[in-house]
């Protein structure tokens, strides 16, 4: 039975384990943190991803998941109201419409749990170097950890994101391969200081804006607070908290609280908004799925769909041509590309806001499951 050892245990490395299994293959998770993540900001499933949950019997589940809000406001920079809307957020899109809204840590969890009966997890560790060799019986890919004892595997798939370490170790230096889109995003927890109401708010003012949405039946808020900034040298996490901190605190409305929670807040994130851009996702033994492949950003609100319709062609692909692992990597990319191509076009749509809800509809939908 082929192995495949996956690094990354998020949205793309559980679904892809998960499907592995079910095309035959013998998956281990390798996710650097020690248990699944928490934390994270909203994030969508939308078009034919909605099908790869209904086809893994979680799309009922996520249902039940999604978040309810009634609408949303936007703000001026002294906190008057300039617009608002009832029939749809920025976060999520319309509200009539059949895709789905859910915290990242709850689709984590429930992508987590249903691999899990399937998969080897491994927690708290990660790749330190892969060796591929091609000698008979023992070809495979030689994987050195950080901490657990070496191993060999078949083939080894990066879904470790953004800076994805094994996109480092394959493909060469991250500067190669991704664009800065000019504006970082922080994302924390806070209590409910506004006492908002399935109510979303938006404001920005100048470089610096956010984004407030209460989550956990409105006892607390999820914050995204973004600023636009070139590729910043040092981007360690007090750092770029201290940077939030002074643009949240700069800001007339409610900024001293919002920064009093950003300085404040246990989990604390704050990235590049960027697109990873890439020739070729595979080489030897060794492919990449997700954002380590091809990162649209949160921008595009696609990320997660991306992930999860990768993780099922590629698993597909694995399974139609079994020890043939060069066939299967070219014919996932065939498939997949023409599909990532209009999903990071939708972050570089419009600059100010959401892409239009068109060229949602038409990217959403631009592949097809069944080859």
């Amino acid at each position: 039975m082929t192995t495949v050892l996956i690094s990354g245990g998020g949205i793309a490395g559980s679904a892809l384990a998960y499907w592995l299994h079910r095309h035959g293959l013998s998956p281990t998770v390798l996710e650097r943190a020690p248990r699944p993540r928490s934390g994270g900001q909203a994030i969508d499933i939308r078009g034919v991803a909605l099908d790869v949950m209904d086809r893994m019997g979680l799309l009922d589940r996520a249902r039940e998941l999604r978040t309810r809000m009634r609408g949303m406001s936007v703000l001026d920079g002294d906190g008057k109201e300039i617009h608002r809307s009832t029939e749809g957020a920025y976060s999520s899109g319309r509200f009539d419409s059949p895709d789905i809204e859910v915290l990242r840590e709850d689709l984590v969890r429930l992508l987590s749990e249903q691999a899990a009966e399937r998969a080897e997890f491994i927690y708290g560790d990660s790749i330190c170097a892969l060796h591929e060799h091609e000698q008979g019986h023992a070809a495979g890919i030689h994987v050195d950890f950080a901490n657990g004892p070496s191993r060999t595997f078949d083939l080894v798939v990066g879904a470790d994101g953004l800076h994805s370490g094994v996109r480092r170790l394959v493909f060469g230096p991250e500067q190669d391969f991704i664009r800065h889109l000019g504006t970082y995003l922080s994302v924390f927890s806070a209590e409910n200081f506004l006492d908002l109401d399935n109510w979303q708010v938006w404001l920005r003012d100048g470089d610096t804006g956010f984004g407030l949405m209460p989550v956990r039946d409105n006892s607390e808020l999820r914050i995204a607070a973004g600023f636009r900034s070139e590729p910043l040298a040092d981007q360690d996490t007090e750092t770029m908290r201290q940077r939030v901190v002074a643009g949240l605190a700069s800001l007339s409305w409610e900024g001293s609280r919002l920064a009093k929670a950003a300085a404040e807040a246990p989990d604390f994130f704050c990235d590049a908004m960027a697109q990873i851009h890439m020739d070729r996702w595979s080489h030897g033994r060794a492919a990449l799925i997700g954002d380590a492949a091809h990162c649209p950003s949160p921008l595009s609100g696609q990320g997660t769909s991306l992930a999860l319709v990768g993780a099922y062609v590629l698993a597909e692909e694995l399974g139609r041509t079994p020890g043939d692992h060069g066939t299967a990597f070219a014919r996932y990319e065939e498939r997949m590309r023409p599909f990532v191509a209009l999903n990071q076009a939708l972050a570089t749509e419009n600059p100010e806001g959401p892409a239009s809800e068109e060229s949602m509809a038409r990217a959403k939908n631009a592949i097809a499951l069944d080859a």
